[in-house]
């Protein structure tokens, strides 16, 4: 769910061969064909919106850029979609997918391109989470076939998940462009008053901000591991190999500490592929 929000080219579709090797394309590959190439088509529309909001333009021409993406949503929806959205309009109608997952998803792409985020209070931080990474779930979970109230519980639960992983990940890369994604509460109960990302992140008592996310993280993969629990297999086989995939990797991180240096963690592809192989054939 939320590696189709992660990092890849600014090129329109294409998807399979920008994914391929990370966590998501190892997830998509087992479904059916029909589920695949939707779940492709909804992975290159968060990469165009992402990678507006991650560009080094202008604020206003990004929020400009939005906006238009506000339009070609309505379009679609209207029936008048762009001449490069039409497939994205066929997998809409196919899997009943609802128009204002694919605007939140640009609320939240918009709130990375209208200022900075540093230090957000955890109310803003769960907004910012479910507008980027659960209305991508929303927007999967219809592809996989589950049903409305399952759905919609794991992509708010899974989605943070992923989410809270992937800000512990990339600290220092985010800090390298001025965003600071760690709560502001935590910060506090952890006697770190500023918001400079650079200095938060040379502070010795960074572990325990850390700690808190990672507690929350966990939080939320418990969730969403009881609702696939009750679930059918085969509408849960993609999530659960990426519930696997970003728990490892919080754990991972999690035991080699948050001072610096901070080597990245990274799943490496026998890894990937055995989960892969456990929850798509065994």
């Amino acid at each position: 769910m939320n590696d189709v929000a992660a990092s890849a080219e600014a090129q329109a579709f294409g998807a399979p061969s920008r994914a391929s090797g990370s966590s998501f394309y190892t997830a998509m590959r087992i479904l059916p064909r029909a589920q695949r190439e939707a779940m492709f088509e909804i992975y290159s529309f968060c990469r165009r919106v992402d990678d507006i909001a991650d560009s080094s333009a202008p604020r206003s021409a990004r929020r400009q850029q939005l906006e238009q993406w506000r339009s070609h949503i309505e379009a679609l929806y209207s029936g008048h979609p762009p001449s490069d959205l039409h497939t994205l309009a066929q997998v809409t109608r196919k899997f009943a997918l609802r128009k204002e997952d694919f605007q939140a998803v640009i609320d939240g792409m918009e709130m990375d391109a209208a200022q900075d985020i540093r230090a957000p209070d955890w109310a803003t931080l769960d907004l910012y989470c479910d507008r980027v990474a659960s209305a991508v779930g929303r927007l999967s979970v219809r592809v996989f076939g589950m049903n409305e109230r399952d759905g919609v519980a794991l992509a708010h639960h899974l989605g943070r998940a992923l989410q809270l992983t992937n800000i512990l990940r990339d600290l220092d890369e985010d800090a390298e462009i001025g965003r600071l994604y760690l709560p502001q509460e935590a910060l506090r109960e952890a006697g770190i008053t500023g918001s400079d990302p650079v200095a938060v992140l040379s502070n010795p008592a960074l572990p325990r901000v850390c700690a808190a996310v990672v507690a929350r993280a966990r939080e939320h993969f418990g969730e969403a591991d009881a609702i696939m629990a009750r679930s059918p297999r085969r509408v849960v086989r993609a999530p659960r190999i990426m519930d696997q995939v970003y728990r490892v990797m919080l754990e991972r991180m999690a035991a080699r500490g948050w001072a610096p240096p901070r080597s990245r963690v990274q799943i490496g592809g026998l890894r990937l592929s055995w989960i892969a192989l456990q929850y798509a054939f065994i």
